[in-house]
């Protein structure tokens, strides 16, 4: 239970390890699944910015699920008793890409929790870094913000607007996010949160109006409209999400080039601002 003490301060510091073979298969199926042509996936070949995500991944037992879909609380993450959990943003340093077909490693640790009351109701606030090595070396430098709140007020769909014309120079991409993107994308990520492919759990039980796009495929649809984009090699990359997406509209991507660094965004049917972030290029 949320109180005034912080009952979880045991758990800042706590680490978990998980290794891959970095199999090329799941490369390969996000390069379907993103539509990302001209990409080879193969052997030896370098694992794209943020494609760690599909790596590395949580196999929780079906029995050990919660009737939302995520891995019952406890064991690494605290046993937070909120019951909506989003993963708002994250920071990104990659120092070298991971080489598919080799062996890696991913450690994790739990960094920060931090309790709030707010307008909204009872917040957690849980911070964790993840390294990457492989070859003794350190690739990647990640940290994440998961937030954990009460159930709010019902979403309402965002109205559907003519979108303004971009402006020159600007990047931009249209996506469609209908359940076959979703599904595929939660099969990529091994990610059983019902309010990305359950219509019915996502309505009745969190209260959206539709199925729910997952932040982190926006945020690789981002750094993959860098990669179409520039042909440089990104070392850092940061996001943060606003405002859900849903499966009603599609939404547009777009991205302005300034010198080292790219301003990205994604907006919603009604012109708003869903999610933004920033990508570093060396």
């Amino acid at each position: 239970m949320i109180g005034g003490a912080n009952q979880f301060t045991e758990w800042v510091g706590k680490t978990q390890c998980v290794q891959s073979d970095l199999s090329p298969w799941p490369a390969q199926a996000a390069v379907a699944t993103l539509d990302a042509s001209g990409m080879v996936m193969e052997p030896e070949e370098p694992l794209p910015p943020l494609w760690q995500w599909f790596y590395f991944l949580q196999t929780e037992r079906q029995d050990r699920l919660g009737v939302d879909g995520h891995p019952e609380r406890g064991e690494f993450m605290p046993p937070i008793d909120l019951p909506r959990r989003m993963f708002a943003g994250a920071r990104m340093r990659f120092h070298r890409p991971l080489i598919l077909g080799r062996a890696a490693q991913r450690t994790a640790t739990i960094r920060e929790v931090q309790l709030k009351s707010g307008r909204s109701g009872k917040l957690a606030f849980v911070k964790v870094s993840y390294d990457f090595h492989q070859d003794g070396v350190l690739c990647i430098e990640e940290e994440q913000d998961i937030v954990y709140r009460e159930p709010g007020t019902p979403a309402t769909a965002p109205a559907v607007v003519e979108p303004e014309a971009p402006e020159a120079g600007v990047w931009q991409r249209t996506v469609i996010p209908d359940p076959r993107l979703l599904f595929r994308f939660s099969a990529l990520t091994f990610n059983a949160h019902r309010i990305h492919y359950d219509r019915r759990y996502a309505s009745a039980e969190e209260g959206y109006p539709g199925l729910v796009v997952h932040g982190p495929l926006v945020a690789i649809l981002l750094a993959d409209l860098v990669r179409r984009n520039d042909t440089r090699t990104m070392s850092q990359f940061q996001f943060r999400g606003r405002a859900p997406l849903f499966d009603l509209a599609p939404f547009r991507i777009m991205g302005r080039l300034k010198a080292d660094e790219v301003e990205l965004e994604a907006r919603g049917p009604d012109g708003a601002t869903t999610l933004s972030a920033t990508a570093t290029l060396a």
